[in-house]
């Protein structure tokens, strides 16, 4: 059965895109939409606009995979862009829109409880 995600995030040449798309191919899992980062980057508040219809974010932050549910506590415009956002002021890539969950990061893990 092939599954497919609303959105995604990715960063050619970037080790985490790559793991992130093999995992998927692995899955037959399918892109709706793909934003490639070279060719249409989100920077700055611009990535806020990913945050429709999202009710939850997942952020990989290494090993650790931090939640947040935004109708429980909604967060500020300048907290999300701390959780969004990579050292260049771009979106953090991969990310993935799949339902009402956004995840921002790799992390096989999450991958597995999220996706499959």
């Amino acid at each position: 059965m092939t599954r497919n995600l609303d959105w995604r995030y990715h960063r050619p040449g970037w080790k985490s895109c790559k793991r992130t798309q093999e995992f998927l191919a692995q899955y037959n899992i399918q892109d709706n939409v793909l934003q490639i980062t070279t060719k249409d980057p989100l920077i700055g508040e611009a990535a806020l606009s990913i945050l429709e219809g999202v009710s939850e974010i997942f952020v990989a932050k290494g090993k650790k995979i931090l939640h947040f549910d935004l109708e429980e506590n909604a967060l500020t415009e300048s907290e999300l862009l701390i959780l969004l956002l990579g050292r260049s002021g771009n979106l953090r890539a991969p990310t993935i829109k799949t339902g009402g969950q956004l995840l921002v990061g790799y992390n096989q893990e999450l991958l597995e409880t999220k996706l499959l």
